[in-house]
């Protein structure tokens, strides 16, 4: 098995913000600056209700001034970009589905362009293929390629789809898809930690909540990275042994581990990470360690 390589990544669509305006329109929605986005740089973000419930998650970068990209979860693509559009009023910008316009793959290891900052949500480009680094997992660099459809790619090593998915949970930043649509505020999936929320930009929707959760004292729930002998799945609910009726955490992405099992992100009650069995579908859980740290509370 072979963790280094370039995989597509077919589950992943672009959303396209087009406009003088088109920085302004996504700063005032989004969680986080993009009135400062740079052409070396991406932004992780949220797109959140007014309750600051996380509605999609996007790794966001210009190819010019007035030219964004967001890639997000497909099949979060078309509801997302309807309702981004409600808000669009007077603003000199246009939204599409880019999709089709573009190729998407994922690159980890030898695949990685050695002049890639190591840092994630860094930018580079060369012509038109975008290159945006991403969180490490398993000691591997990462990123996210991104090309017009039709551009001849250099040749790499073919990566199996499923290792980038475990890749992308063992990374511990979880990408939105439907199964948890709502489900939680940024913090609880510690994007706070991992640079998709600014506090110190103006307002967007979900906005007071997602300070709140921040600025009023220790956070309740805080993003996990599990293990599991049997099948895992986003949207499935976590328990603790100290209350085996009451789910403690829900799933937020999971994916086969190739040395057995499953890995998931979950959203855990902090009190449940203190020790004791966790759960889900009645199998026992293993708590793994987090591969960055968490900012602290507020």
């Amino acid at each position: 098995m072979t963790l280094q390589g370039r995989t597509p990544l077919d589950h992943l669509g672009l959303i396209r913000a087009q406009g003088e305006d088109a920085a302004r329109f996504l700063h005032g929605q989004l969680t986080q600056d993009f009135s400062l986005l740079g052409l070396s740089e991406a932004r992780l973000a949220a797109f959140c209700s007014a309750k600051g419930r996380m509605q999609a998650s996007f790794v966001g970068f210009k190819r010019a001034h007035d030219d964004i990209l967001l890639v997000c979860s497909r099949d979060l693509l078309a509801a997302t970009l309807k309702r981004l559009s409600l808000f669009v009023l007077r603003a000199k910008v246009r939204l599409s589905d880019a999709t089709a316009d573009f190729q998407l793959c994922g690159l980890t290891g030898s695949a990685v362009p050695a002049e890639l900052p190591a840092t994630a949500w860094t930018q580079i480009r060369h012509g038109d293929i975008s290159t945006v680094s991403l969180y490490p997992a398993e000691g591997l660099a990462r990123a996210l390629l991104v090309a017009p459809t039709g551009t001849a790619l250099p040749a790499e090593k073919p990566l199996d789809p499923a290792v980038w998915a475990w890749l992308e949970v063992r990374s511990g930043v979880a990408t939105l898809a439907q199964p948890v649509f709502e489900a939680f505020v940024p913090q609880m999936l510690n994007y706070e930690s991992v640079g998709g929320v600014n506090f110190k930009k103006g307002c967007y929707p979900g906005q007071e909540v997602v300070a709140r959760s921040q600025f009023r004292g220790t956070l309740k729930r805080r993003g996990a990275v599990l293990h599991g002998e049997g099948p895992l799945t986003a949207g499935e609910e976590v328990f603790h042994e100290s209350d085996p009726t009451q789910p403690c955490g829900q799933i937020a992405q999971a994916a086969p581990n190739p040395q057995g099992g499953f890995d998931a992100i979950a959203s855990l009650q902090v009190s449940a990470m203190g020790g004791g069995q966790l759960t889900a579908g009645g199998r026992p859980l293993q708590l793994l360690p987090l591969p960055y740290p968490l900012l602290d509370d507020i």
